[in-house]
């Protein structure tokens, strides 16, 4: 697995760990990366995306919930939620990261992490907010 992967998948966990504890496991964080074993590149990514995405929150969870036709937020499973929350951020505030890319490795983290339905309802869902948020790449011009 390259570093980029396990960062995503690291972010995840963390993600994971502050829907189901709140607040209070930001303190904890920065131990969880350490304590993950990976080289300081990959901690530093994964620290990144998860302080990111939680930072933003408010509106990656309104991106969500406007593509998730017919799914209450609250509904998904913690873990749909994280990979979506992970994947909506680096859509906006990641550039750098080819659109592609982040879908790709958000249906690869729903195979891993998450039941036999999650990664065709991570595309759908990220499919459709890849159309608003970088429509040229997502219509394949560069």
């Amino acid at each position: 697995m390259d570093r980029r992967s396990r960062a995503r998948e690291l972010a995840m966990q963390a993600l994971f760990q502050l829907d189901v504890q709140g607040e209070m496991a930001l303190v904890d964080l920065r131990s969880f990366f350490i304590e993950s074993g990976e080289d300081d590149m990959t901690r530093q990514m994964a620290e990144d995306w998860a302080l990111g995405t939680w930072k933003n929150l408010a509106v990656c969870d309104e991106m969500i919930q406007k593509a998730a036709i017919r799914w209450e937020l609250s509904r998904l499973s913690s873990v749909d939620r994280c990979i979506l929350r992970l994947a909506v951020y680096q859509l906006r505030l990641c550039p750098d990261i080819p659109g592609k890319v982040i879908l790709n490795e958000a249906i690869e983290l729903a195979k891993k992490f998450s039941g036999d339905q999650s990664p065709r309802f991570v595309n759908g869902v990220l499919d459709a907010i890849h159309k608003i948020l970088r429509p040229d790449s997502a219509r394949g011009k560069p």
